[in-house]
């Protein structure tokens, strides 16, 4: 297998740089944004990429602060820090209308970047979004520990270490609940969830598209997937759903 060509910078104000990789094509352009401690370098982006590179579409993948190829440290990221990392990569590398694609805390991102750029954000795409999940995924016996040691580390499905979450992250989502109001996004949003995801309940899909203010929603139930949904049926659902998006109108 050939090696991934090494990702461009670009550095924030503070001169810490994010990674990222910019396919140049078509739009709207396409805006991948990982989930929590993931990278641009899995297997939902790089589906993503393969698909674009040979429909012509163009492509942001990136890696938010302290996270894959980027610089910083994990531990001091928040929720408020990944998302301006997302929005300055989106201002200062693209043009025109988005299609912004979240896949778990990713999806709960995207829902703010929608937010912060309306004007420019034609779709959005969530893949098992984890909006709220500070709240909802968090007991007070977690909340407890986050608040007494900073932090608490939790076994992961996904890999032999454990997956920690830090109080300042936990904190910065407890300042971006969405859910118990309404979102004021008015763009088509596609929701792909599955049932048998034991990280994000299903049920989250369906109040995420409660919560929207837009009435082009769908919430797309996958009976036998999982939270990671990266199998090729989910992955051709995947690329399926952002095929089938309503075009921009036109300028």
């Amino acid at each position: 297998m050939t090696a991934a060509a090494p990702p461009s910078h670009l550095a924030r104000h503070d001169g810490l740089r994010l990674a990222y990789r910019l396919r140049a094509g078509a739009g709207p352009t396409l805006v991948f944004l990982p989930g929590y401690a993931s990278d641009m370098q899995g297997s939902k982006a790089l589906a993503l990429d393969d698909w674009a590179r040979r429909q012509g579409r163009a492509l942001l993948r990136l890696d938010y602060s302290g996270n894959g190829e980027s610089d910083g440290a994990f531990a001091d990221g928040t929720l408020d820090r990944w998302r301006d990392d997302a929005l300055l990569l989106i201002d200062q590398l693209t043009t025109g209308p988005l299609v912004i694609i979240g896949s778990s805390m990713g999806g709960w991102i995207a829902l703010l970047v929608a937010l912060a750029r309306p004007a420019r954000v034609h779709a959005l795409v969530g893949i098992a979004a984890a909006p709220d999940f500070t709240e909802w995924d968090f007991d007070e016996a977690r909340r407890a520990i986050l608040l007494r040691d900073g932090r608490i580390g939790e076994p992961s499905l996904y890999s032999d270490a454990p997956l920690h979450t830090y109080r300042g992250f936990w904190e910065s989502g407890q300042r971006h609940l969405l859910l118990d109001d309404t979102i004021a996004i008015d763009c088509p949003v596609r929701l792909l969830h599955g049932r048998q995801d034991e990280d994000v309940p299903w049920v989250i899909a369906i109040r995420t598209a409660d919560a929207l203010r837009s009435a082009d929603v769908h919430a797309i139930l996958v009976k036998d997937g999982d939270h990671r949904l990266s199998r090729e049926q989910d992955l051709a659902l995947l690329i399926a759903t952002i095929e089938a998006l309503p075009p921009p109108e036109p300028a």
